[in-house]
C-alpha cells in the first residue's frame, strides 16, 4: 500500500496480463512528485555539503523554481573522481522513490550551469548510506544537457528511503548547479530491513540460473542483512523463473530462490523488521510454482512475533494447499490474526527441492488504508484539529508583532545581499558570456593596458599527488611549458631508499627518501653540497599505478613545471623516475623539515629561555626566514605562478635557517586540522585564505600576499597556535563575510608579543580587502631587507 504526495490512498500490486500469467507492476500508481517543486517539503529539510552563497543555498535546488539565484550552486567546482558536494532531501518518513528529475541553473538567462551527471544515495535512518545502481550494476546517471530543460529518470529498481542525496559528477573540473525533484509515494509497509539467506544458483540443462537477489542494498556475504532488495521492489515475477520483465539480464533475475539441499532443518528463514510495533492483519508471499522443473511454492509457514524485546513463545502456523495442477506463480496470503509485532521472523518449510519468492508485502490494522468506522472517533479527531489549527492562529498573531521588525532588517539585509550577488553573477556574463557561480573558474579581468592579469586569466590547476592544487599556472603559461621536454634525468630506481612516509593523498604519496649518486643528476647551476659517495635525503612524490588519465597527466605536467623552477628558496625538483610505474618526481628535502615543526620544538631568546635551557631563535633570524620566503614567492609571482597554500608547514628548514618553499603540507596528516572539511574531507586551508579566495574562488598573487601575512604571524608566535585558534571553521568563514562587506567588523589576526609594529604593519597591510591596495612580494622583499640593515 502506498500513498501519493497528494495524500490520496493507491495500491502498488502485481496483476496477471495477457493470459501468459506474467505479473506487472501497475505504471504511474507510485509516480507522484514528493514536494520539491510543489512547496510540500519544507526548506528545514533540505540541506547540502555547501553552498556558494545564500542565494544559491540548498532550499533553491528545487526543480522548475526560480527563486534565489536560480538553483542549489556547490561552493567549490566538482572535480572528476570526486563525490564532496551532494543536496540532501529529508522526506520525514520512508518513501517509495520511483523516479528523479533534475534541472539546470537559468534564473531568466544569467546563470548557465547545469549537472551533466549525478550518482544517487540514500538512507533510511540517516546513518547508513547506499549507493544506488542500476539492475547493471551502474551508479551513474545521465543528467543535463543544457540549463532548460526538465530530464526525468526512472529508478529502476526503485529504493525505499526517508534521506536522498543527488551527488553531481563529473570527468573534467566544471560548475554545477541542480534543481531537483523525487517522485514516488509514502511507503507504508513499514519494513525497514529483512535478514535472509543468500540466494542460490540452480544449474537447468546445463545453464545456470542465478536466483541471488541482486539489488538487495544491505550486507550480502552467506546471507542478506540489514536491507532491502528484490523482494519489495514491486516487480513480481513470471510463471517462467528462467525469463524476465527486465532485458539484458541472467536467467532467474525476478526470483530469490534456495534448495532445501542447503537447509538441513528443511526450512529457509527469513526476518522482517519494521518501523515501530504495528498490528499485523495479512503477509502476502509471491512464489513461483514451476513444479515441473522441481520448483513449488512453500508448504507451511510457521511465525515468530516480537513486539519488545523477546519473542513471543507461541508462534502462528499456516499451511497453504499444495498445488500440483496449475504452474503459474501467485501470492499466497497468510493471516497473522492482528499479531503487535515490530519484527517478524518466518520460517518457510520447501514442497519441493526448490523454493523461490518474488515479493513479500505485509498489511496491518494500523496502516492510513485501515478504515475508521467509529464515528465518534473522526468527531473527536475533527475537534482536535479544529482547536489545533485555533491555538495556532492566536500563537502566530502574539508572535507577528514581535518578530515584525526584526524580519525587516533581515529582509533589508538579504535585499542589500543579493544585489550583490547579482551584481557578481551579471559582471561574469559580461566578461565571459557565463554566468559562473562563486568559488568556482577564477573570473576574467582585464588590466587598463588591455592585457588579462596574470592570475586572474584561464588558470591550469595542477591536482598533485595528494589531492590538491599546489601551483596555479595562467594557461598561456602552461601552453608554452607543455611544448618542452622534461628538464631532468631519469634516475635509477635501485639507488632510492625508503625512510617513512611523510604524507598521502588520493593520487599518491610522498616518502622520504635516501638517494645515491645523486650528486650526477644535478645540473651545474644548482649547488648541491654533498660528497659524490653520500647519499643524500630527498622527498620523493609518487603517484599511485592505478591512479587515473587526469592525474597522469597532471603528475607529468607538474613535472614539467617543476623543472623550471630554479630559486634558491624554492624546493628544487632533482630527478624523475618516469619510464615505467609507478611515476615518481624526486626534490630536495631540508634536513630540519617543515618551518612549523622546526618552530614549535624553539623559543625566543629571553630569559625565560635561559632557565628552562631550551633551544632558541633569535628574531634576526625570525625575520631572516620570513625575508627568504617572500623572495621566493618574489620568484614564483615573477612567473606568474599562484601558489594557493603558502603556510609554514609548506616552507621547509635547512642548515643556517635556510628556507625552501615546497608544496605537500596538504598531504601530511599532522596538518589535516589545517583544512576545512567537507564531509570529512580536507578541502581548503581557509585560516591562511584570502576573503575573496573563500567567497568569490579568486585565487591570485595578491591572494597568496594574504597567505604571507599569516605565514608571517606564525612565524612571529613560533607556530605556537593555529591562526584564529580562538574561532572555529565556520566563524573563520563568517569573518571572510566581515571583510567583504567592510563594515569594520571584520577580526585581524592580533600583534605577537615578539613582532614590531613594522613587521605587524606589514601583516596588516596583506590583509587589506582591496587586492589593489596591497603591497607585492617584490615590495614585501624590499622592506624586509631594509630592515635587516
Amino acid at each position: 500500500t502506498m500513498k501519493d504526495g497528494g495524500g490520496s490512498i493507491k495500491l502498488w500490486r502485481c496483476f496477471a496480463a495477457g493470459g501468459t500469467g506474467a505479473l506487472h507492476k501497475i505504471d504511474g500508481v507510485c509516480r507522484y512528485p514528493l514536494g520539491m517543486s510543489g512547496g510540500q517539503i519544507q526548506d528545514e529539510d533540505i540541506s547540502a555539503s555547501s553552498q556558494w552563497s545564500e542565494s544559491t543555498a540548498a532550499r533553491y535546488g528545487r526543480l522548475d523554481f526560480e527563486e534565489g539565484d536560480g538553483a542549489w550552486c556547490p561552493e567549490i567546482t566538482v572535480e572528476p573522481d570526486s563525490l564532496k558536494e551532494f543536496l540532501q532531501i529529508d522526506l520525514r518518513s520512508l518513501h517509495f522513490i520511483t523516479l528523479v528529475g533534475t534541472q539546470g541553473r537559468h534564473a531568466g538567462g544569467i546563470g548557465n550551469e547545469f549537472a551533466q551527471m549525478y550518482k544517487i544515495k540514500y538512507s533510511r535512518d540517516s546513518s547508513r548510506w547506499i549507493s544506488w545502481r542500476n539492475r547493471q550494476g551502474k551508479q551513474v546517471i545521465e543528467g543535463n544537457r543544457n540549463a532548460y530543460d526538465i530530464v526525468l529518470k526512472d529508478l529502476e529498481p526503485p529504493i525505499i528511503a526517508r534521506f536522498v542525496r543527488f551527488m553531481p559528477v563529473s570527468d573534467h573540473s566544471m560548475n554545477v548547479c541542480m534543481r531537483v525533484e523525487l517522485y514516488g509515494c509514502e511507503w507504508l509497509d513499514g519494513l525497514v530491513s529483512y535478514n535472509a539467506p543468500a540466494g542460490e544458483q540452480m544449474s537447468l540443462e546445463g545453464q545456470p540460473v542465478h536466483l541471488n537477489d541482486s539489488v538487495y542494498d544491505g550486507a550480502v556475504i552467506y546471507s542478506m542483512t540489514e536491507g532491502l532488495g528484490q523482494l519489495t521492489d514491486g516487480m513480481c515475477g513470471l510463471d517462467d523463473f528462467t525469463h524476465s520483465h527486465v532485458y539484458n539480464v541472467w536467467p532467474g533475475y525476478d526470483y530469490v530462490g534456495w534448495t532445501n539441499e542447503s537447509f538441513p532443518n528443511g526450512y529457509v528463514e527469513i526476518m522482517f523488521e519494521f518501523d515501530r510495533t504495528r498490528n499485523f492483519t495479512t503477509m502476502k508471499v509471491h512464489c513461483n510454482n514451476m513444479f515441473m522443473k522441481h520448483v513449488k511454492a512453500f508448504r507451511q509457514v510457521v511465525c515468530y512475533f516480537r513486539s519488545e524485546a523477546d519473542w513471543e513463545a507461541t508462534p502462528l502456523s499456516f499451511s497453504p494447499v499444495v498445488d500440483d495442477v496449475n504452474l503459474s506463480a501467485r501470492f499466497v496470503t497468510i493471516s497473522l490474526a492482528n499479531h503487535m509485532a515490530s519484527a517478524i521472523k518466518c520460517q518457510f518449510y520447501f514442497a519441493e527441492a526448490w523454493m523461490m519468492f518474488s515479493e513479500i508485502t505485509f498489511q496491518s490494522g494500523d496502516d492510513p488504508t485501515h478504515k475508521i468506522d467509529d464515528s465518534n472517533t473522526r468527531i473527536l479527531i475533527v475537534c482536535l484539529v479544529a482547536i489545533i489549527l485555533i491555538l495556532v492562529a492566536i500563537i502566530v498573531i502574539i508572535l507577528w508583532r514581535q518578530v515584525w521588525q526584526k524580519m525587516l532588517e533581515k529582509v533589508r539585509d538579504a535585499t542589500w545581499s543579493h544585489i550583490h550577488t547579482n551584481e557578481f553573477f551579471l559582471s561574469q556574463k559580461i566578461l565571459t558570456s557565463t554566468a559562473v557561480t562563486a568559488s568556482k573558474a577564477p573570473i576574467a579581468t582585464v588590466a587598463q593596458d588591455g592585457v588579462p592579469h596574470y592570475a586572474e586569466a584561464d588558470i591550469v590547476n595542477l591536482q598533485g599527488v595528494t589531492g590538491g592544487n599546489t601551483y596555479a599556472v595562467p594557461a598561456l603559461t602552461m601552453d608554452l611549458l607543455s611544448g618542452k621536454d622534461v628538464a631532468v634525468e631519469e634516475f635509477p630506481r635501485k639507488l632510492l631508499t625508503f625512510k617513512e612516509k611523510l604524507g598521502e593523498g588520493q593520487f599518491g604519496e610522498v616518502h622520504l627518501c635516501e638517494a645515491e649518486g645523486m650528486k650526477e643528476f644535478i645540473d651545474e647551476d644548482f649547488s648541491f653540497n654533498i660528497s659524490d659517495n653520500q647519499p643524500v635525503l630527498v622527498a620523493v612524490k609518487m603517484l599511485r599505478a592505478d591512479a587515473n588519465k587526469n592525474a597522469r597527466n597532471d603528475f607529468l605536467k607538474e613535472i614539467k613545471i617543476m623543472s623550471r623552477l630554479k630559486d634558491p628558496n624554492i624546493i628544487r625538483l632533482l630527478a624523475v623516475c618516469i619510464c615505467s610505474d609507478p611515476l615518481c618526481m624526486i626534490t630536495e628535502y631540508m634536513e630540519n623539515g617543515d618551518l612549523n615543526q622546526f618552530l614549535s620544538r624553539h623559543e625566543p631568546e629571553g630569559q625565560i629561555a635561559l632557565i628552562s635551557n631550551v633551544t632558541t631563535v633569535g628574531y634576526s633570524d625570525l625575520r631572516y626566514m620570513a625575508t627568504q620566503i617572500a623572495s621566493g614567492m618574489r620568484y614564483l609571482s615573477s612567473l606568474n605562478f599562484v601558489h594557493r597554500d603558502l603556510a609554514t608547514r609548506n616552507c621547509l628548514v635547512g642548515k643556517n635557517y635556510t628556507i625552501k618553499i615546497a608544496d605537500f603540507g596538504m598531504s601530511r596528516n599532522l596538518y589535516s586540522g589545517d583544512y576545512y572539511r567537507i564531509q570529512g574531507r580536507a578541502v581548503l586551508p581557509i585560516r591562511w585564505m584570502s576573503w575573496e579566495s573563500i567567497l568569490l574562488g579568486k585565487f591570485t598573487t595578491a591572494s597568496d600576499v594574504w597567505a604571507f601575512g599569516v605565514t608571517l604571524w606564525e612565524t612571529l608566535t613560533f607556530c605556537k597556535e593555529q591562526p584564529y585558534s580562538q574561532l572555529t571553521d565556520e566563524q573563520v568563514i563568517e569573518n571572510t563575510g566581515e571583510f567583504f562587506r567592510d563594515q569594520k567588523r571584520q577580526i585581524y589576526l592580533p600583534q605577537p608579543v615578539l613582532c614590531p609594529d613594522s613587521l605587524y604593519e606589514i601583516m596588516l597591510c596583506c590583509w587589506r580587502r582591496n587586492t589593489k591596495e596591497r603591497p607585492s612580494f617584490q615590495e614585501i622583499h624590499r622592506v624586509l631587507l631594509e630592515s635587516q640593515a
